[in-house]
């Protein structure tokens, strides 16, 4: 497998030479300053394939190995095979990675929102700080601060109550924190920041869009793009949701076993395939991820591996050591080992650590940082990944 690291490009705090130490030898990044729905040049690619490839005289290589993300465009959610000028817009961003010489693109399809936590710098006991989500905050900022029409119908007597306990809490700092938290975009996003207004008219405009709906709109959008990237010779990768469950009353299709065979289902081409992410499939105790390692292997051409721990009422959750989490971290590597063994040196899996803690030098009030992409709390996960895989390959060559 190979270690690979998510790079945000120049402004990114952590620099090339800072992957280069922490051992990784892929970069995973993006052309972050195009807007989605629109279309990316060679050029676009070729420069910033350039700013990681050109390798500074007695520095370690890096690759550009894989696209995280195209971005999806809004009217395609909400439109499928209807949204013409954006469907080319991503073929001809596709066709630009590839005559780029980049064969992986990963994507999501999470309608408005991307990944989404309520904190971001959530106090551990270690002193480090993690992401969290925390349900009765998010319902707090559904029901009392966005005022989502018809919100109650997604709650609870009970849960309505508690968010109503955590909104009156907040003071008008708390407010704007939770609000920008959720609302105002992460780094790497693959949507917009948005107003409280804006929101609400982003969430009106997918009235009457269900999970079934969206999951068509979705095989449309596939059924266009994938022969394209069969035809090249690239894998798409569908990166699960996060967290993987319908939000703020919307329909999310990627979140289960069920959903991916679905998709696969419909969409045979090998071309059409996962992100593996186990932080955002672990969430739901309902996912065996192992089990879910073996049935899509071959569909699986890129990973993050992170782990999740859920706490008490099975809703909220907080990044957690990469081996310490929900995440049967060594049975999942032990299965992606098993399938990367069969592939040739140019198929092998890159995977990346992902949301990191906020730890030691990257605590410091001075010290910018992107929020789950921190140098420090990444670099310890990489660390234990790598051990892992060194003593899961050291038993099989022992066999």
């Amino acid at each position: 497998m190979r270690q690979a690291w998510r790079w945000f490009g120049p402004n990114d705090p952590v620099a090339l030479d800072d992957i280069r130490q922490a051992g990784a030898t892929d970069i995973v990044s993006a052309l972050h300053h195009i807007p989605p729905g629109e279309a990316w040049t060679l050029r676009d690619v070729e420069r910033h394939r350039n700013l990681i490839e050109d390798t500074p005289s007695g520095r370690t290589p890096l690759k550009w190995s894989v696209i995280e993300s195209i971005p999806v465009a809004d009217d395609i959610k909400r439109h499928g095979g209807g949204a013409e000028q954006s469907i080319a817009a991503w073929i001809a961003s596709l066709e630009a990675a590839a005559q780029g010489g980049l064969k992986i693109i990963c994507y999501n399809f999470m309608p408005v929102v991307d990944w989404t936590r309520t904190d971001l710098d959530w106090p551990l006991p270690t002193g480090a700080t993690a992401l969290r989500f925390d349900q009765d905050a998010f319902a707090a900022f559904d029901l009392y601060i966005l005022e989502r029409p018809g919100a109650e119908l997604s709650y609870d007597p009970d849960a309505r109550s508690r968010a109503k306990a955590v909104a009156d809490a907040l003071d008008d700092d708390g407010v704007e924190r939770l609000t920008r938290t959720i609302a105002a975009g992460l780094p790497g996003s693959t949507t917009d920041a948005l107003s409280l207004e804006a929101f609400r008219d982003r969430l009106a405009a997918y009235q009457g869009i269900d999970a079934q709906k969206l999951r068509k709109h979705l095989i449309e959008f596939l059924e266009r793009v994938t022969p394209v990237a069969e035809k090249l010779s690239v894998k798409l990768t569908l990166h699960p949701d996060d967290p993987p469950r319908p939000l703020f009353g919307l329909p999310r299709v990627a979140s289960t076993e069920v959903d991916y065979a679905a998709l696969f289902d419909a969409v045979p081409s090998q071309a059409n395939g996962m992100c593996f992410c186990t932080g955002s499939l672990g969430v739901r105790r309902d996912n065996d991820l192992p089990a879910i390692a073996r049935r899509f292997a071959s569909r699986i051409h890129f990973a993050h591996l992170r782990a999740t721990r859920r706490e008490q009422d099975e809703l909220s959750f907080y990044e957690a050591d990469h081996l310490e989490g929900d995440v049967d971290m060594v049975a999942v590597l032990d299965v992606l080992l098993k399938e990367d063994r069969k592939r040739a040196e140019s198929d092998k899996i890159p995977f990346r650590p992902d949301h990191g803690h906020r730890m030691l030098d990257d605590l410091s009030s001075n010290r910018r940082i992107n929020p789950g992409y921190t140098a420090i709390g990444r670099l310890k996960g990489l660390a234990e990944l790598r051990g892992v895989i060194k003593a899961l390959d050291s038993r099989f060559a022992i066999n």
